[in-house]
């Protein structure tokens, strides 16, 4: 919100959060049977084709935010490096608000102005007329419009909320109070009233302009350089009709300079453009893509997990993954991303962070659960991670950590064999077990003598329970193959390993393979204390679960706007922080196949840095 929220600040349909995509139900269900039900020659196709143009602008505008957070996570052509935290992300959710009063003014004037509203499909001399409209009177008013709401009148009661944001995304863009949109449109709106009056209005025309509008307002936006030199070399009078990026950046840098819409011409007329305009705009194309000191390479989950990335749905990857029953209206794009990745085969970035002097970045492999769990995938994953592996160390990385099915026993294990078939990598490749061990040791409760473990045995497990035994803990295993496999990673555990058939145990260490039929079998009261890759079932409401392995980052690590999987915000899974504690102590040691890293020192070390763990969930 604004420093002093004036009148008109709060948008009329915040109190109904989505809903409000369903004032745009009536207008959408009028003009479609209007259309099929009136004859030929007086449907209003105008009015029939402003749905599907308002889901363009999602679309459109969506695309922008994917690839502005692509951009910046690379680097290249970065303008402002600060972060961007949960915070704005919040305040920027209303940012499609603008479009959902696009479709209501629409569906209005072509109800209450259906004869002028009811417009040829294109006229190239009206498309004209109304763009020059823009760039003419409409800048003019803007420029002077957007000087008022500086004054710390305005400012402090409407315009301090757009500024907020001092790192720009497209989302940012119309973020304001209602008042101030509705003076802006109030502007954009005369262009094509007038383009109406004068009988030059078309279809395609409003349409061209709203899509102008929309592509120059994310571009300046975006937070990366866009407009190539050339572009100013052919044609040198182009930086006073057209912004940048750059242009604009300073803008909310500045505050007091480069106030113009799109035309900086009006801001060299009456001086008030940023005297290090065109230097940051030289530095800024020239920037090269960032080298990573840490990658961690994850990869997608379930069909729908492309929306949660960072480069997805900004509303939906800053809280932690879950299943949402809008997104089935998204099938085709889910259908087309699913297919992609049969294609598609490389790791591709997804988010940046920053760790003291250390230079984060998060990885993505493009295949599914189901595709880590088919043997036809397997040669191919394990390829792309082999890939992704060169790629890292090309660039200079330090350490590669492995998130979720990446560090899987069989890819951990390739992963090994592939390092040694490489000795001249100089980047260091860890899966966390260590780490994960320890984060399960400390969430045990300090009374406990007795443990029971389910599961899929793993390494993580097997490190877990040698470090009980040798504590004076009593682990439990309830089936002979997993008490065998235990006592071949280690034969001197025997002495606290027990076989038993008991299910009374209160503290349950729990792997992948957990089924909802065993959690029944629990004693009220349990705690569950997952060492697992994915979370298990919580059908237990008596009892209490904790988290998968994962610690909470300290305020030291920056640009955390996202969340990783399921996990809470500014939470970060074992592997990713151990990648992360590896690069900060230097430690010149891979942690995947059969190799370990000691529990103590990873755990000790993570603390240091100010990583903590988690508190239970209920």
């Amino acid at each position: 919100m604004a420093t002093k929220p004036g009148i008109l600040s709060d948008w009329p349909w915040q109190s109904i959060g989505n809903f409000k995509y369903a004032l745009l139900v009536p207008g959408a269900i009028y003009s479609t049977y209007s259309f099929i039900t009136t004859a030929e020659n007086e449907r209003n196709l105008f009015m029939f084709l402003v749905f599907p143009f308002l889901l363009f602008r999602f679309a459109h505008y969506q695309l922008w935010i994917s690839v502005s957070r692509y951009r910046t996570a690379k680097g290249n052509n970065r303008i402002v490096d600060k972060s961007l935290d949960f915070e704005q992300v919040d305040r920027e959710r209303s940012w499609d608000d603008q479009i959902v009063l696009n479709g209501i003014l629409f569906y209005a004037a072509g109800v209450v102005l259906r004869d002028q509203f009811n417009m040829p499909f294109f006229k190239a001399d009206g498309t004209i007329i109304t763009l020059l409209l823009h760039w003419g009177p409409a800048e003019f008013l803007y420029y002077w419009l957007h000087r008022a709401l500086h004054h710390h009148y305005l400012y402090a009661r409407y315009h301090s909320h757009h500024h907020s944001s001092i790192v720009t995304e497209p989302n940012t863009s119309f973020v304001h109070p209602f008042a101030e949109v509705i003076s802006y449109y109030v502007l954009l709106l005369i262009p094509i009233l007038t383009s109406i009056y004068i009988g030059k209005a078309s279809i395609i025309g409003v349409f061209t302009y709203v899509t102008v509008v929309d592509f120059l307002n994310n571009m300046g936006h975006c937070n990366f350089e866009f407009i190539p030199e050339w572009a100013f070399t052919i044609f040198p009078p182009l930086k006073y009709i057209v912004y940048t990026p750059s242009f604009h950046s300073l803008h909310h840098t500045q505050f007091r300079t480069n106030y113009s819409l799109f035309c900086p011409f009006y801001d060299y007329v009456y001086g008030t453009v940023d005297k290090s305009t065109d230097s940051l705009y030289e530095t800024t194309i020239k920037r090269e893509a960032e080298s990573p000191d840490v990658v961690h390479l994850t990869h997608l989950t379930t069909p729908d997990s492309i929306y949660h990335l960072p480069l997805g749905f900004p509303s939906l990857s800053s809280k932690p993954q879950a299943s949402k029953w809008y997104l089935l209206f998204m099938w085709p794009v889910t259908l087309w991303s699913v297919l992609l990745t049969w294609i598609y085969g490389h790791a591709f970035i997804s988010e940046r962070n920053a760790f003291k002097k250390l230079k984060l970045q998060a990885w993505v492999v493009p295949k599914y659960n189901m595709q880590y769990f088919s043997k036809w995938q397997r040669e191919t994953i394990s390829k792309l991670i082999g890939e992704a592996i060169q790629d890292a160390d090309k660039k200079g990385a330090k350490v590669l950590s492995l998130g979720l099915l990446n560090q899987h026993e069989e890819f951990s294990r390739n992963i090994e064999l592939y390092i040694k078939r490489h000795p001249q990598l100089k980047i260091k490749v860890v899966d966390g077990s260590s780490l994960a061990a320890a984060i399960v040791l400390n969430c045990i409760p300090k009374e406990t003598t007795q443990v029971l473990l389910k599961g899929r045995i793993s390494k993580d497990a097997c490190l877990l329970v040698q470090a009980l035994c040798q504590k004076g803990i009593q682990v439990v295993t309830l089936q002979e193959d997993d008490y065998k496999k235990l006592l071949k990673y280690d034969n001197k555990l025997e002495s606290n390993l027990v076989l038993s058939a008991r299910y009374d145990v209160k503290v349950w260490l729990v792997g992948d393979g957990l089924t909802d039929k065993e959690q029944s079998k629990a004693p009220k009261g349990t705690l569950f204390i997952p060492f697992s890759i994915f979370p298990p079932n919580q059908i237990r409401k008596d009892c209490y679960y904790h988290t998968t392995p994962a610690m909470e980052a300290p305020k030291s690590v920056e640009n955390m706007h996202s969340c990783e999987d399921w996990l809470p915000r500014r939470v970060m899974s074992a592997s990713r922080v151990a990648g992360i504690i590896h690069a900060s102590e230097g430690w010149e040691v891979n942690e995947c196949g059969g190799t370990t890293f000691s529990i103590d020192k990873v755990w000790e070390a993570s603390l240091e840095h100010g990583f903590r763990p988690l508190s239970i969930s209920t």
